[in-house]
């Protein structure tokens, strides 16, 4: 299946009181990390796939994550996100993140092609991911 890596230098707002950062945002930095994934494997950026297949996004159902070593204001950490499963309108997403050479955290995320439900206006719909989609993300 497909993997994206990316660096992230630590920011002094993504860090709490305590120096470390605020658990939260290892999760919008996931979030950007799957972004960017599908950045790589579809040759565009979001704003763009997001019109391409006329979706309002690609909504997460389920996450969690197990934190293991904490990261500090000026680390910067590697991020290793990779599709694990994919279904026929969802996906199933690991994110591996290093500091150092230090596996620091493991997370993962179950998200779903989502457009507008066409019974429903103003809701959300799950729909089957495109054969382009399906072929990007499985790494052929």
């Amino acid at each position: 299946m497909f993997s994206n890596t990316r660096s992230v230098e630590i920011e002094f707002g993504d860090c709490d009181p305590a120096g470390i950062v605020f658990y939260p945002n290892y999760f919008r930095m996931f979030d950007a990390s799957t972004a960017h994934l599908f950045e790589a494997a579809l040759g565009m950026k979001k704003i763009v796939w997001l019109n391409t297949f006329d979706i309002v996004g690609i909504p997460m159902v389920d996450t969690g994550a197990k934190f293991i070593k904490p990261s500090r204001f000026g680390d910067v950490v590697r991020i290793v996100t990779t599709i694990t499963e994919l279904r026929r309108s969802s996906f199933m997403v690991s994110h591996q993140l290093f500091n150092g050479d230090d596996l620091a955290i493991e997370a993962h995320e179950i998200r779903v092609w989502a457009g507008v439900d066409p019974d429903q206006p103003g809701r959300i719909k799950g729909q089957a991911l495109p054969p382009r989609v399906l072929e990007a993300l499985s790494g052929n």
